[in-house]
C-alpha cells in the first residue's frame, strides 16, 4: 500500500518537472534570438524604389519589434531587394510572431539548414534518342547563362577552359567577386562568376550541366573518355550557398535573388529540405525563389532529393520547378570477389585495391568479429565499436545491412580501423551504387551473391576471399533504371501535381571536382584526380539544366514552361533493351518513380506541342491551394483575385504537361473531366491525333481526338475524361500520345482511386 502511495507521489513530481522544464525551456527559446528569413513578396514592375531605400525600411521594421536595449540585433544578415522583398534577421520567436502578422509580410520561417542531394552520360543520353548530335550542335549558341548555386568552384578545371568563346553577352549584369583564393582573373568567357569551391559539390555539379569539353578525362582510368557538360557552350555563373555542412536557406534565397538580378537564363539547385520536414510552399526559400525566377523568364531546375524509395519524399514539388529524380547509365564498375573454393562472385564498388590472385586472405562475419560487450547485431552490420581488432585484423570482414542508419562509408572506416584486409557488403538495396574506397578492398554484392559468400564460409573452416580492383563494364544493361535512392512521389504538399518530373542520369557520374588528397578515396602513391565519380539526384538536376541550356540556345524565345514542357513530353519511358524502365529492384518503373521518363535532349529541340503555363495560371494553382487573394497579390505583384469557391479539387486544371488526379472515389460518381491547351511549335497545317494507354479498369476518354494546326503558335484545347467506376484501387497510371506522324507529344498520367 505504501508503495503504492509512494509511486503515485513520484510520479506527481516526475510529471511536475516535466512541465517545468518544458515552461523554462519555451522561455529559452522564445527569448533566445535565432536567424530568421522575412519574406514581402514580389518587388512589383522594376521596383517601385531603391535597393537601400528598401533595406532601411527593413531596419525600421525591426527596430519596431525589437527592445531598445537589444539594439544590436537590429541588422539586416541579408536582403532581398531585386525580384522579391525581404531580409533575415536575428529574431525570437515572439518578434518572429509579430512580424508574421504585419500586413506587408508574406511570411516568416526559421533558416534552416538545406541539404546537398549528393561524360558518358551525355552519349547515353544521345544513344537512347536515336538521333545524330552533330546538326543540333552547330544549332546550339554560346548565350546560355547557366547559374548554379551551391559550394562554389574550382576555375582550374580544364572543364571551365573557354578556348573558342565568344565576349560576354552584354545582358549579363554580374560580376566576378572576389573572395577567399579567388581573384578577378579566375573568370574567364567561360566562368562569368564564382567563388571557390572547398567541397567538390559544386564543381561536380557545374562542369555537368555546362563543361567544356575534355579529352582523355578519367578517374584513375576508370570513365576514360572525353567529358563534357550538357551545354558545353554555355557560361556559368557559380554562387555560393552551401558548405560541406549543407546550405542556409536564407543564403539559397539571396543567391536566387541576386541570379535574378544579374541575369542567368537557367538555375540549377542540387539540394532541398528534408523530405521529413517540408515547408508549404510560401515558407520553402526555394519555391519562393523559383517563383520569381519563372516571373522574370528564368528556368529553375531543382534535384528531387535522396529519401528514396518511399513514397511522398520527393521535394522541390512546386509545379513552377522542374523536378528531377536519378536513373542509372550503361556504365558499371565492377569489384569482383573471387573465393577460396574459386568461385568468382561480382560485386558493385570503386577501389583501387592491391589484392592480387597470389593471396587470398581470412573471411570473417561481422558477427563474429564482434568486440566485448557489443551486440552482436551492431558486428554483423559494421557499428562503430562493434568490431574486435584481434579477430577482425589482417581478414576481410563481411557486413550486412539490416538497420540502415550508418553509411557504407562508416562501415569502411569501421573494417578499416579495427585492420581488415577489405570489406564485403551485402546490401540489396544500394548494390547498384558505387562506393569508392579508394586503396581500401570493398565490394558490395546483392542478397543472391551475398548468401553464396556466407554459405561458402559456413561450409569450411578456413574460409578465404580476395576482392579485386574494379573494372569499368560499358553498355551495361538493362539501362537507365531508376535509382534505389532517388525520391519518389506523389508530392507531400499536394498530389494533384505529377512529381518528379522527369528522370536524368545520377548513379556513377564522372565529372570535374577540385584537386585535393582525400585519405579515404585517392590511392595510395597517386595524385589527387580533377575528376570524380559521384551519384545522387545532385548529378540528375545538372544534367536536365544542361538540356535546358541545350533546347534554349536552339529556341531563345522559348519561356520556362515551354522549355519544360518540350523536355517532359518526349521523354522515353523504354530503357536500351526496349522494354519499359524498372527500378533497381527490377520492378516496372510508374510515374511517380520517373516523373515523364529519361530525358532525351535531342528530341526535345522538336517536341511538336507545347503547354504553357504562365504566371496567372501559378496564381490560380495558389489559390486552389489554399491561399488567399492579398497573398496571392503580394507573391505576384498582381492585382489577382481568386474565382469564386476555390478548391484543392481544381489542381488538376492546371495547364501542366502531366496529370494527377489525387481522389477520384469510384463510388460518388468516379468521373472527373481536366482541361488541357497546346500550343503549335512544328509546322503549319498539321494534324494530330490521340492514342491511349490506360489499365486497372481505369476509363479514358479523350475529346476531341483530333487537333488542327493551320500554323506555327497556333493553340488547341482538349479534355480528358476518367471513369474509375470499374478501376481497382490504388493509383492507376497510363498516358496519352498526340501524333502527327513527324512528332509524339506524350503526357503521362496518375489517378488515385479511392
Amino acid at each position: 500500500m505504501n508503495h503504492k502511495v509512494l509511486s503515485s507521489s513520484m510520479a506527481c513530481i516526475l510529471e511536475l518537472i516535466v512541465l517545468i522544464s518544458a515552461s523554462l525551456l519555451h522561455l529559452a527559446t522564445s527569448k533566445t534570438s535565432q536567424a530568421y528569413v522575412v519574406y514581402m513578396g514580389s518587388v512589383g514592375n522594376g521596383g517601385a524604389v531603391g535597393p537601400g531605400v528598401m533595406e532601411e525600411a527593413y531596419l525600421q521594421m525591426l527596430s519596431s519589434i525589437i527592445p531598445s536595449e537589444e539594439k544590436e540585433r537590429i541588422n539586416l544578415i541579408h536582403s532581398y531587394t531585386h525580384a522579391f522583398k525581404g531580409f533575415s534577421a536575428m529574431l525570437t520567436t515572439e518578434e518572429a510572431d509579430m512580424l508574421s502578422r504585419n500586413d506587408e509580410v508574406v511570411s516568416v520561417f526559421r533558416d534552416r539548414i538545406l541539404q546537398l542531394h549528393t561524360t558518358r552520360s551525355w552519349d547515353f543520353l544521345v544513344a537512347e534518342s536515336g538521333i545524330g548530335s552533330e546538326r543540333a550542335h552547330r544549332r546550339a549558341t554560346h548565350d546560355v547563362i547557366i547559374g548554379i548555386i551551391d559550394t562554389g568552384i574550382w576555375p582550374e578545371s580544364a572543364s571551365f577552359d573557354d578556348e573558342g568563346m565568344a565576349a560576354i553577352p552584354s545582358r549579363w549584369k554580374g560580376t566576378c567577386m572576389e573572395g577567399f583564393d579567388f581573384k578577378r582573373s579566375n573568370c574567364n568567357r567561360k566562368l562569368i562568376g564564382s567563388p571557390r569551391d572547398t567541397v567538390g559539390h559544386g564543381t561536380h555539379t557545374a562542369s555537368t550541366a555546362g563543361g567544356s569539353m575534355v579529352s582523355n578525362a578519367s578517374y584513375y582510368g576508370l570513365a576514360h573518355g572525353v567529358a563534357k557538360g550538357g551545354s558545353p557552350s554555355s557560361r556559368l555563373a557559380m554562387y555560393k550557398a552551401c558548405s560541406l555542412g549543407g546550405c542556409s536557406s536564407d543564403i539559397v534565397l539571396k543567391a536566387i535573388d541576386d541570379a535574378i538580378a544579374d541575369g542567368v537564363d537557367i538555375i540549377s539547385l542540387s539540394l532541398g529540405m528534408s523530405s521529413v520536414f517540408q515547408s508549404d510552399f510560401l515558407h520553402d526559400p526555394i519555391a519562393i525563389g523559383a517563383f520569381h525566377a519563372d516571373q522574370k523568364g528564368i528556368l529553375v531546375v531543382c534535384s528531387g532529393g535522396n529519401d528514396g524509395p518511399y513514397p511522398f519524399t520527393v521535394v522541390n514539388s512546386a509545379p513552377w520547378i522542374v523536378t528531377v529524380g536519378a536513373s542509372s547509365i550503361d556504365r558499371s564498375f565492377t569489384s569482383t570477389i573471387l573465393l577460396g573454393n574459386s568461385n568468382a562472385l561480382k560485386g558493385v564498388a570503386i577501389n583501387f585495391s592491391n589484392h592480387t590472385k597470389s593471396e587470398s586472405y581470412p573471411l570473417i562475419y561481422g558477427g563474429d568479429a564482434a568486440a566485448k560487450f557489443a551486440p552482436v547485431s551492431e558486428a554483423s552490420n559494421c557499428y562503430p565499436g562493434s568490431l574486435d581488432v584481434k579477430k577482425a585484423a589482417g581478414k576481410i570482414v563481411v557486413c550486412i545491412n539490416s538497420e540502415p542508419s550508418v553509411t557504407r562509408r562508416v562501415k569502411r572506416l569501421v573494417a578499416e580501423d579495427a585492420g581488415a584486409k577489405g570489406l564485403i557488403f551485402i546490401d540489396e538495396a544500394e548494390k547498384e551504387i558505387p562506393f569508392d574506397s579508394g586503396s581500401f578492398a570493398f565490394s558490395e554484392v546483392s542478397d543472391r551473391e551475398g548468401n553464396q559468400i556466407l554459405e561458402y564460409m559456413n561450409s569450411t573452416k578456413n574460409p578465404t576471399a580476395i576482392i579485386l580492383s574494379t573494372v569499368e563494364v560499358d553498355w551495361f544493361k538493362p539501362a537507365p533504371t531508376v535509382a534505389y535512392f532517388s525520391s519518389r512521389g506523389p508530392g507531400g504538399l499536394t498530389e494533384s501535381i505529377l512529381k518528379p518530373d522527369l528522370i536524368a542520369p545520377g548513379v556513377g557520374i564522372l565529372a570535374a571536382t577540385m584537386p585535393v588528397v582525400n585519405r579515404e578515396t585517392t590511392p595510395e602513391g597517386k595524385k589527387p584526380s580533377s575528376f570524380a565519380i559521384k551519384s545522387g539526384t545532385s548529378m540528375s538536376c545538372p544534367h536536365v539544366a544542361g538540356a535546358a541550356a541545350f533546347v534554349q540556345a536552339a529556341h531563345p524565345r522559348w519561356t520556362p514552361s515551354m522549355i519544360k514542357s518540350a523536355l517532359m513530353t518526349t521523354a522515353t519511358s523504354t530503357n536500351n533493351l526496349g522494354k519499359a524502365i524498372t527500378t533497381s529492384s527490377g520492378e516496372t518503373a510508374d510515374f511517380h518513380d520517373m516523373g515523364a521518363g529519361e530525358i532525351s535532349p535531342y528530341r526535345a529541340l522538336s517536341p511538336g506541342l507545347v503547354f504553357e503555363t504562365t504566371t496567372e495560371d501559378y496564381q490560380y494553382f495558389l489559390c486552389y491551394y489554399g491561399y488567399k487573394d492579398h497573398v496571392i497579390r503580394s507573391v505576384s505583384g498582381t492585382k489577382f483575385n481568386c474565382p469564386p469557391n476555390p478548391s484543392s479539387d481544381l489542381v488538376p486544371e492546371l495547364n501542366y504537361p502531366s496529370i494527377s488526379i489525387g481522389r477520384l472515389d469510384r463510388g460518388h460518381g468516379g468521373v472527373r473531366t481536366v482541361h488541357r491547351t497546346v500550343t503549335n511549335v512544328g509546322p503549319g497545317n498539321s494534324t494530330y491525333e490521340v492514342r491511349l494507354k490506360a489499365r486497372d479498369g481505369l476509363g479514358v476518354n479523350v475529346f476531341p481526338e483530333r487537333l488542327f494546326f493551320a500554323r506555327r503558335r497556333m493553340k488547341a484545347s482538349y479534355q480528358v475524361t476518367f471513369d474509375a467506376t470499374r478501376a481497382r484501387k490504388g493509383y492507376r497510371f497510363g498516358s496519352l500520345t498526340w501524333s502527327d506522324g513527324a512528332h509524339s507529344v506524350r503526357t503521362v498520367f496518375a489517378v488515385n482511386v479511392v
